[in-house]
This record gives structure tokens, sequence and C-alpha cells, in this order.
């Protein structure tokens, strides 16, 4: 399986409406979205609102990926406005497994993410409950940074976690994701990519390359 998720944070925010439609028509097959609260990560983005605004206007699945601290605060707000998946930081909560299963109370997939700099053996004790994990590819905060490769070992082993358990989470990358970096964690089945989609001339054509590209 491979999915691309266009990272809104790179859209023209100007005419957002106009660019989700152009990014659904292009075969783009998630949304990505990402919450920034200022104090989890140096950055903020956009929040509830937009996700209020944006959700009427596609049916396509809408990924959010929480940065933020005392994430429980957020989960039930971004659920009700209509996040399919709703994704947090294990290193932002000190009750992973209570938020969690807050996030299935509200009707959201459960997803869980790591930063570059945590061993992801750390979300052994919670593997079995999630719907996904994503792995961040570059530190949180702020879209066009550079790809570390060396995550990618993150990704090989949860692949074989989850072959070797039996487990049916989807494994997610965030951050960097081009052309030229994919392929060095092809065993994730979520490619999230921003700068390298609406930057590119023909946003169809670089959405058939990723996906080519994550395939092989």
């Amino acid at each position: 399986m491979v999915l691309i998720a266009p990272s809104l944070l790179s859209a023209d925010f100007k005419v957002l409406k106009e660019e989700i439609t152009m990014i659904e028509q292009s075969g783009a097959d998630w949304l990505h979205f990402d919450v920034m609260d200022g104090r989890f990560v140096p950055n903020i983005s956009f929040g509830l609102p937009v996700l209020e605004a944006i959700r009427p206007i596609t049916t396509v699945p809408i990924d959010c990926h929480l940065m933020v601290e005392e994430p429980s605060k957020q989960i039930p707000l971004f659920a009700q406005a209509g996040a399919d998946y709703i994704s947090i930081h294990l290193e932002a909560t000190s009750h992973i497994d209570r938020d969690l299963s807050l996030i299935k109370e509200y009707g959201s997939k459960t997803g869980v993410v790591i930063n570059p700099g945590t061993a992801v053996e750390l979300l052994n004790p919670i593997l079995h409950r999630v719907d996904m994990v994503l792995v961040m590819t570059v530190n949180p905060g702020f879209g066009g940074q550079s790809f570390i490769s060396e995550v990618s070992n993150k990704v090989d082993w949860l692949k074989k976690e989850r072959e070797a358990n039996g487990y049916d989470y989807l494994i997610e990358v965030d951050g960097g994701i081009n052309v030229q970096t994919i392929q060095s964690v092809s065993n994730a089945d979520v490619f999230v990519a921003g700068s390298a989609i609406f930057n590119a001339a023909d946003r169809s054509r670089e959405i058939t390359l990723l996906r080519e590209k994550a395939e092989k």
C-alpha cells in the first residue's frame, strides 16, 4: 500500500479551498494537517477553525498531526471537527495509553508519533492498539527541512514488528520526503510531502512519481 498525503502546511493559505481541490484532482490519497502550538514545537500553524472550514469541502481522509503539549485537551475538539486520524507525540504526554483511548472514544483512528531522536522500541507497549505510527524524518516544527536518513532504520524495525506480531498499523513518514529520499523509507505505507508537491510545476506528475518511487 502506498498512500500520498500532501501537507497543507505548504499550501497557499490565501486560496486554501482551491489548493485542496487541485491536490485532490492531482491524485492525493489523504490530506496531512499539521497543528503546532508554539510550545511543544517553536512554530505556530493553523488550528481548529481551519479544520472546521475545510472538512465540509473534501471527502479525502484528513490526517491530523498534533504537535502540542497536553494533547488530551485538543483531541475531542479535533475529532469532533472531522479528523479521520489523530496522531499525538509520545514525547508530549505522560499518559499515552489514556490519550489513545480518548482518540478512539471520540471516533477517530489512533496515531502515535516519534521524533528522530526517540528510540522506536519505546513504542512496544502500545503497538498492538494503534492504527498508525508516524516516524518523523525531520525535527518537527517547520516545513522544508532536510531529510534525516538514519530514521529509515526505525521504519524497517516497525515493519518487521508488524509482520512478526500480526499487527495492522500503518507506518507513516513525514519530513523532507521527495523523489530523491522516498525510496530509503519505502517500507512505510503513508508518505507526507509538503514543498515537494506544492512547489512542483505539475503536482499530479509529482504525486505519480512519488508513488512510483515508493512502490519500487
